[in-house]
């Protein structure tokens, strides 16, 4: 089945273009579309089964977040992954998202914070599984809820590309992670964000950073 159909049963209301980024995002963060390799339009026309039009502008946001350069004479290319460069992403993250946990803990509605346990609880399952598809799925939800929880706008489009890069740092180099400490760190965090207790939910955060820096620090350990 075609991505587009795919997508668009559980998401009608979206925008093409919204669902173009989603496609081609989940691709390059499975690097199912490798590091350096380029952007052709016609293959992506095709794996998706969306229009230019949409894909274009896709293409676009994905140039302003880093996931795609453009290269003098390849034209767009997907970008590289960089060990070394990964720690600022996190040192970054870390300041964006203990503010969105904070805000999120002392906002979020009811419903959402049942969710955010009950995708945590999943990220567990699926760790312990050893099933990092469903693992990052899960993960994607989680985050959307508190996103979306802590109504901080600015911050959420400030974090969101960096999220995207840890994601596809998982996947370049999973040999090296524990996806069940990232699952329980989620679960601090989850639960921290259900109490409403801002405080907590900040220490969560960092701690789940704290984690991705010992991640990061085994992958360039043995590169």
């Amino acid at each position: 089945m075609l991505v587009k159909q795919e997508l668009a049963a559980n998401a009608p209301k979206m925008r093409a273009a919204d669902i173009a980024y989603n496609a081609i995002e989940s691709m390059i963060v499975k690097l199912e579309l490798r590091p350096g390799a380029p952007v052709v339009e016609a293959e992506l026309v095709e794996k998706t089964g969306l229009g230019r039009t949409p894909l274009r502008e896709a293409l676009m946001r994905m140039s302003s977040n880093g996931l795609i350069m453009q290269m003098p004479r390849r034209g767009l290319v997907i970008s590289d992954i960089h060990a070394s460069e990964y720690m600022n992403v996190i040192a970054t993250r870390r300041v964006l998202d203990a503010l969105i946990a904070q805000q999120a803990a002392q906002l979020a509605s009811v419903e959402q914070r049942k969710d955010m346990l009950l995708w945590a609880d999943k990220m567990l399952i699926a760790a312990k599984c050893h099933d990092l598809g469903a693992y990052m799925a899960a993960d994607q939800a989680f985050d959307i809820i508190v996103h979306e929880a802590c109504s901080n706008p600015s911050a959420v489009q400030a974090v969101v590309p960096l999220v995207i890069q840890c994601r596809r740092f998982w996947y370049a180099y999973q040999h090296a992670g524990d996806v069940e400490e990232g699952a329980r760190c989620h679960m601090l965090a989850a639960k921290a964000i259900a109490k409403g207790n801002a405080e907590l939910a900040v220490k969560a955060s960092h701690g789940l950073m704290d984690y991705l820096v010992t991640f990061a620090s085994e992958v360039m350990g043995k590169k």
